[in-house]
């Protein structure tokens, strides 16, 4: 999927309302381009209404740090606001008045060229454009980016038919290895929160999680299993996770802004930042991390002064989670449950997380109108070398294997890999096992006459006489056709060709003096 990514930054030598935008990522080469602009103060006068007319909804000063200018009154004259703003005309007006002048501030030039370009070369590949925004400036994080729109009546980019919105930072730790999911594994955590009845906010959260949709055909989803903590203590939680069982992280509790990524309240007197929520994240493989919580997306705040990458969700890409998703606010009960059920049930058929984002926004939006800010609070932020995909269709077949020896399983039917040299065994299940040098596969052998993708293990099922039989078949995709099995004539190399496997034969991968493996199955 074609992808731009657009950076915006203040110039802090020339002023302090100058800024730079420019293209950091995009799929053509003529695409990086950058112009300079001034921030304009009607900008700084729409927001500070939007602020007041959503005061619910809005307890920071988040106006940006910028020079005195004279404000005049707003151009919406043929609209006043009555005295129910957030349910009027004016409210819709002012939503879309904010988007539209964030749109021409931004999208100007040669960064509007790039934009219709890049839409284009999407759809020419019958795609969509994965548009990525990182906003460099710590005053500028809490503004509504996800309400962007051209011109009236057109769709704001988070609501995009064309479109995948999010946002991201390029001053990023490398993603860690990432597993092949066929299923949703959600751990689902609830801190402290003085308005919530726990036992219950859980029992709702479990099944909006993990109940199965509503009509349609249940079998395109994917399976969803939920492990819920109540309240646990730091240690807990981290015990929890080392298991290694769970691609996503679900939060729902007591927040605040802090410096270190914000506070997480697990207990009433106990508290967790988003660095230490970090390392254990990425150390034990969760790729999306959600928090229902306020200020989520929001950066932590010094005498009226935003904080440099303070915000939870900035601090846990930054260390190297593929995908946070946080609210720029705060998010009324019922809001959220629609939220998270139209999400999930987008992750569990298979969308990638800014797609699934992007339809459980436009289910906010119809359900609570989009002159009111629920479907504008999540905000999205992903990993830039993160492609945004949770889990795999099971007719994609990847395998995931363990990094270290395993136990026998008594199953009635085991097929394995087994390092003659080392002694460590991999089990294959139904479906594909990769074979290569780059962690990208599912055995990684880190030699350097192996190939990045050097071979494949498949199983084929075949049914004679109401007998169901497996056959395991390895087929070779090296470079200059490397792969080896021994046969009783020696050593005989595979060319690019597939052949069946049997228990007990030997195979060599990349070099022919390399390790020797071997394929071993048990029937029981």
């Amino acid at each position: 999927m074609p992808s731009l990514n657009l950076a915006i930054a203040r110039l802090l030598n020339t002023g302090t309302d100058n800024f730079a935008i420019w293209v950091v990522k995009a799929p053509y080469p003529s695409g990086y381009v950058l112009r300079d602009c001034v921030w304009p103060v009607e900008l700084t006068q729409v927001w500070q209404e939007w602020q007041q007319m959503f005061a619910d909804h809005s307890h920071l000063d988040t106006s940006p740090n910028l020079t005195s200018q004279k404000i005049n009154p707003l151009p919406i004259d043929s609209i006043s606001p009555p005295s129910s703003q957030t349910t009027s005309p004016y409210s819709s007006r002012l939503m879309q008045y904010l988007g539209m002048n964030l749109w021409r501030w931004v999208f100007d030039g040669q960064i509007l060229g790039s934009l219709e370009r890049s839409r284009g070369i999407a759809m020419g590949q019958h795609t969509r454009l994965r548009f990525r925004l990182e906003i460099r400036d710590p005053d500028l994080i809490a503004f509504p980016w996800e309400i962007m729109q051209r011109e009236p009546g057109q769709s704001a980019m988070s609501l995009s038919p064309d479109l995948l919105f999010s946002r991201t930072s390029t001053e990023v730790d490398p993603l860690p290895y990432l597993r092949t999911d066929q299923a949703l594994s959600i751990l689902l955590v609830l801190g402290h929160d003085q308005n919530l009845q726990l036992k219950q906010e859980a029992a709702i959260l479990q099944q909006t999680l993990a109940d199965p949709p509503v009509g349609g055909n249940s079998q395109i989803y994917a399976p969803c299993t939920v492990n819920q903590l109540i309240q646990p203590t730091p240690q807990e939680l981290i015990q929890e996770l080392e298991t290694k069982a769970y691609n996503v992280f679900f939060y729902a509790g007591h927040g605040l802004p802090d410096p270190d990524g914000g506070l997480l309240f697990l207990q009433p007197e106990c508290a967790l930042n988003g660095i230490e929520l970090a390392q254990v994240l990425t150390r034990t493989g969760v790729k999306l991390a959600v928090f229902n919580a306020c200020w989520g997306a929001q950066p932590a705040f010094s005498n009226h002064q935003a904080i440099a990458a303070s915000s939870l969700a900035e601090v846990l890409i930054r260390h190297g989670v593929p995908a946070v998703l946080g609210m720029r606010d705060k998010i009324a009960d019922h809001e959220s449950h629609s939220f998270i059920q139209a999400f999930t049930e987008a992750l569990r058929s298979h969308k990638p997380i800014d797609e699934a984002v992007a339809l459980a926004r436009q289910e906010l939006l119809t359900l609570y109108k989009f002159n009111q800010p629920a479907w504008t609070l999540p905000v999205l932020y992903l990993h830039p070398d993160f492609n945004g995909e949770l889990i795999k269709a099971v007719d994609e077949g990847i395998t995931e294997l363990p990094d270290t020896a395993i136990p026998d399983i008594g199953s009635p039917f085991t097929a394995s890999l087994r390092s003659l040299s080392s002694g460590k065994t991999w089990l294959l299940r139904y479906g594909v096992t990769r074979i290569g040098r780059t962690k990208d596969n599912d055995i990684v052998i880190p030699e350097p006459s192996v190939s990045k993708r050097h071979a494949e293990i498949f199983c084929r099922n075949t049914l004679t006489d109401a007998t169901l039989m497996r056959t395991y078949y390895l087929q070779d995709f090296s470079t200059y056709g490397t792969t080896w099995f021994l046969s009783p004539n020696g050593w005989q190399q595979i060319l690019r060709e597939e052949v069946p496997l049997k228990s007990g034969m030997q195979l060599k991968f990349g070099s022919a003096r390399g390790d020797i493996w071997e394929f071993i199955i048990k029937d029981s």
